[in-house]
């Protein structure tokens, strides 16, 4: 489940944009994308479909939408935690990213904290690229 929290923290940025997956008239999902302009390296920060939308395509469907928004795009880079099994497969074998890094306790990800509390989110993740050609 992604917190309200996280969600506005991607949203705060100027270089965010935010799409509403729609599918048959109802809403079942979201994009949030950090697009930088001078480098054309770009972050997908969220990407989620309902639960009874699973394995329908819906979420593949999406991303080549954000790829064709974006044909500039040289770099895209993603974070997902490392117990989300059905993202990580998604995004190796689906959409063509590839695992660059591993964080943990050892490795951590360093983000400044915001509002001076703890980082939102789970200690173990996994870094994606898919380098567009």
């Amino acid at each position: 489940m992604i917190s309200r929290k996280t969600i506005e923290a991607c949203l705060d940025s100027p270089d965010s944009e935010a799409y509403r997956i729609i599918c048959d008239g109802q809403k079942v999902g979201g994009v949030i994308l950090k697009i930088d302009q001078a480098t054309n390296h770009n972050e997908l920060e969220i990407l989620f479909t309902a639960p009874e939308v699973h394995s329908r395509g819906i979420g593949y469907g999406a991303w080549q939408a954000v790829e064709a928004l974006h044909p500039e795009t040289k770099v895209w880079e993603t974070f997902t935690p490392y117990f989300e099994k059905r993202n990580i497969h998604f995004y190796l074998n689906k959409c063509g990213f590839k695992i660059v890094e591993f964080f943990t306790t050892q490795h951590p990800l360093d983000l400044p904290p915001q509002n001076d509390e703890e980082q939102d989110g789970p200690d173990e993740m996994f870094r994606f690229v898919k380098v567009m050609e």
